[in-house]
């Protein structure tokens, strides 16, 4: 019996000691909270709103909207695989449990990032965007006050504590008013209660609350020592949609309870019907100062045809002509394919290639493989254009040639090994039609060996060979770089 009694003493006195120590840590993390109605932006609640406090994890909120704006603007796919960085693998607690030389594709990292917070996958996304965590947090802070964030500084990724990187909870709201409205075919990801991420099925952080919360469908939820229990949820009832800030929550179930007494102040204030109007979307500055590596992993939008150089005596091309050639990629290889006559009835000669000069990349069919011809010129082209020398375009012309160029040009890339000369000689045209911003000034050369025929742009600097390569990586076409011992 007095065993059990001290046993109970010894109970009593840990509640004790963790009812007395619970309110010193709550107090180490202000409160603030911010609630505006989503549909207009008006304010409807603010306390403590504009001062600077840390974010934690409710940072991912910001990772995530620059990687819906990179995906949106060709800078990189939501399939394009990511190599995990030895410092990404290091990052602590929330994790997936990414490993450094891991290729995991982006719209996994985006889910554990959303759903698990997970602070590996945030450090990776910003690493896959801008190159490096502090690259990254540059273009956050120029998004952030773009969108109109005056009070945030961003250091990092994922939000673990940093002296100098804070917000404030009319910031996080403001923020969040944007993910809803600027990227809504996302927007669906932070309601999700349990979700794929690759390496296994995460829980959603914020689940307990998306299922207690009428209307509830997000954002974000965040924890540190430092910052506290934060929360940014949206709700919607009845048309009305809400969103709302928590900063310096005392728990989980504190801070549950206290957004739920936020969110139905906010629809108890906002009028029942209102006309919606949309924040702006803040200007795109992925950031040219990222340097050369970062710009060309970034996809281009387009790839304009550059207008063809008037020769002696020939007039420029009218503008309807010009808009005639700028067929897509695969209206071309159609047109190559369907135009190219066969073996038998090639002219006499055709598959001869000329002497051999120096500095002139050479390319000849072997017998008995239909010979890829060039795009035919539009019935509109003039005779006289259509006279002038361009080895590009002439029907009889089966060999690729160009003037090798002269300078530290001794770079190259490979797009591919092949089973026939013919496939070579087609995907070399497709990828030059497709990236003829880096490509335009390249030879165009198959390599012969005994696995096959290797498919080769060479002539270039290592500077654009690198640049190249990482533009095609970007669309998903497999490429690697090659030096001058290569």
């Amino acid at each position: 019996m007095t065993a059990r009694l001290k046993h109970m003493a010894r109970l009593g006195l840990f509640f004790v000691i963790v009812a007395f120590f619970a309110p010193l840590s709550a107090a180490a993390a202000p409160y603030a909270a911010y609630v505006i109605d989503a549909r207009t932006g008006e304010v409807l609640h603010s306390d403590n709103s504009e001062t600077r406090l840390h974010p934690a994890s409710l940072t991912k909120m910001m990772t995530l909207y620059i990687v819906f704006q990179a995906v949106e603007h060709g800078e990189i796919t939501m399939d394009t695989e990511v190599t995990i960085s030895k410092f990404a693998a290091s990052e602590p607690p929330s994790k997936l449990g990414l490993r450094p030389g891991q290729r995991i594709k982006l719209r996994y990292l985006v889910r554990a990032a959303a759903i698990k917070s997970a602070n590996d996958a945030a450090t990776a996304l910003g690493e896959a965007i801008s190159g490096s965590e502090a690259a990254f947090a540059e273009r956050m802070n120029r998004t952030a006050k773009a969108m109109g964030m005056r009070n945030t500084t961003f250091r990092n990724a994922h939000g673990l504590t940093d002296s100098a990187h804070l917000s404030t909870a009319r910031d996080m709201a403001l923020l969040g008013r944007h993910l809803f409205y600027d990227y809504p075919e996302y927007y669906n990801l932070f309601s999700r209660i349990t979700t794929d991420a690759g390496l296994r099925e995460v829980a959603n952080t914020n689940r307990r609350f998306l299922s207690a919360y009428k209307g509830a469908d997000g954002i974000k939820t965040g924890y540190t020592r430092a910052a506290g229990f934060n929360l940014v949820a949206s709700a919607e009832r009845g048309g009305v949609r809400i969103i709302a800030a928590v900063f310096g929550g005392r728990s989980t179930p504190w801070r549950n309870e206290e957004m739920a007494r936020l969110l139905d102040l906010g629809f108890s204030k906002a009028p029942s019907r209102v006309a919606v109007r949309r924040p702006a979307k803040p200007a795109y500055t992925p950031g040219a100062d990222l340097g050369r590596i970062r710009y060309a992993q970034r996809a281009p939008d387009r790839s304009p045809m550059p207008r063809l150089r008037p020769g002696p005596g020939v007039e420029a091309l009218p503008d309807e002509l010009l808009v005639a050639m700028a067929e897509t990629i695969e209206e071309t290889v159609v047109a190559i394919e369907a135009t190219a006559p066969a073996a038998s009835t090639l002219p006499e000669g055709a598959r001869t290639p000329p002497p051999s000069n120096p500095g002139v990349v050479t390319a000849a069919l072997p017998v008995g493989e239909p010979a890829p011809l060039p795009v035919p010129r539009p019935a509109s082209l003039t005779t006289e254009v259509a006279a002038a020398p361009d080895p590009v375009v002439e029907a009889e012309r089966v060999v690729v040639e160009r003037l090798s160029t002269s300078g530290d040009r001794h770079w190259g890339i490979n797009v591919g090994l092949y089973s026939s000369r013919y496939q070579a000689e087609r995907v070399l045209l497709q990828t030059a039609l497709t990236e003829l911003g880096t490509l335009d000034e390249a030879l165009r050369k198959v390599k012969q060996s005994n696995k096959g025929f290797e498919a080769n742009f060479v002539g270039l600097t290592a500077e654009a060979a690198e640049m190249a390569c990482e533009r095609l990586k970007a669309r998903n076409i497999a490429c690697t770089t090659m030096g001058p011992a290569s």
